[in-house]
């Protein structure tokens, strides 16, 4: 049985272990052990804070394997990035460069550095242990947080979005870093964009040009990568797409990894959400599987189970209700793994 939950300081040495095996580009899940701890306090913090409108939180959820107690896994919410720091973006665009008198007419792609997601909901820091791969256990870890967000809406923004890893070799050799951020920063892709994840982010606007870059007069190599992801991330990708989020031209500054947006009531695991009381407790059950969530805030839980669901009324096995500590007439949320 698997168990999503927030974030304790017992979990931080299970952290690192789990940020260590993630590699390069994953920046919101650092591997300093000092890092990891600050960010679980932020996380403790957010979670026991009174939210009438979206900050400065971070939300960080574990999943557990309650059999061996392993955290097998992270997630988070971030509820309103840019707001201490810019959030720093590419914007892929055009320009056109005409001259009639010798008709040659040019349309350019370019990238345009800006940071128009400003205020917005980010989903960060998933991975998924790689020897706990498949059988929904990604599903319920990506899944679990929209959950919390359908139920607590007032700690969201109105938009959500996902920066996906960007595409970089067996040997983390980023193409587009190679062909552009090198030049201004001098230092490797993994240094620079740790930096920008675990410290400051002041630098890169000392640093990077203030003018478009034409896309052309990067190689080749870098120009491909643009909005592609790196293959680790290709399921989290497609997860993502058929819960209804979608690239709308923005790219990572450093890799070129696609950033992805939807409205919350767009995403997929919040329009089938269903809401109600808990009626029944059985032992076993033979029915659909759902992720089922309490209600709660800091003491949230979801899990995925079978249940049942009759106008309004919810029964649920003995072990999700002990796992998710609801009785009889606790209100509860469901949607369908699918």
């Amino acid at each position: 049985m698997l168990l999503f939950r927030p974030v304790t300081q017992d979990d931080a040495d299970q952290i690192a272990v789990l940020a260590d095996k993630a590699g390069t580009g994953l920046t919101t899940l650092p591997k300093d052990k000092d890092k990891i701890l600050e960010k679980i306090e932020l996380s403790q913090q957010s979670f026991a804070s009174d939210v009438t409108q979206p900050g400065n939180e971070y939300y960080l959820f574990v999943l557990e394997d309650i059999a061996t107690g392993q955290v097998i896994g992270t997630s988070a919410l971030a509820a309103a990035v840019g707001l201490e720091q810019p959030f720093y973006t590419y914007k892929v665009g055009t320009t056109v460069h005409a001259s009639p008198r010798f008709s040659i007419h040019k349309t350019i792609p370019t990238l345009i550095l800006g940071h128009d997601y400003t205020g917005t909901t980010e989903i960060c820091t998933l991975f998924l242990s790689p020897d706990h791969r498949g059988g929904g256990t990604g599903k319920l870890l990506s899944k679990g947080r929209f959950l919390f967000l359908a139920q607590h809406p007032k700690r969201f923004a109105d938009k959500v979005i996902a920066e996906m890893r960007g595409f970089s070799d067996d040997q983390g050799r980023s193409p587009f870093w190679e062909s552009l951020g090198r030049h201004f920063f001098d230092m490797d892709f993994d240094q620079a964009d740790t930096l920008s994840g675990e410290e400051s982010n002041e630098f890169i606007a000392e640093l990077m040009p203030k003018y478009p870059i034409y896309v052309p007069m990067l190689t080749p190599e870098a120009q491909a990568v643009i909005g592609k992801v790196h293959p680790d991330t290709e399921p989290a990708l497609e997860l993502l797409k058929k819960e209804g989020f979608r690239y709308r031209g923005y790219v990572d500054i450093f890799d070129a990894g696609p950033t992805i947006e939807t409205r919350p009531e767009g995403i997929d695991t919040i329009k089938k959400l269903i809401s109600g009381e808990v009626s029944a407790i059985v032992d076993t059950m033979d029915s659909e599987s759902y992720l089922i969530a309490n209600q709660q805030v800091a003491d949230y839980r979801c899990t995925l189970d079978a249940a049942s669901v009759n106008a309004g009324k919810i029964t649920l096995t003995k072990t999700s209700a002990e796992l998710l500590n609801l009785s009889v007439g606790d209100s509860v949320s469901l949607s369908p793994l699918a």
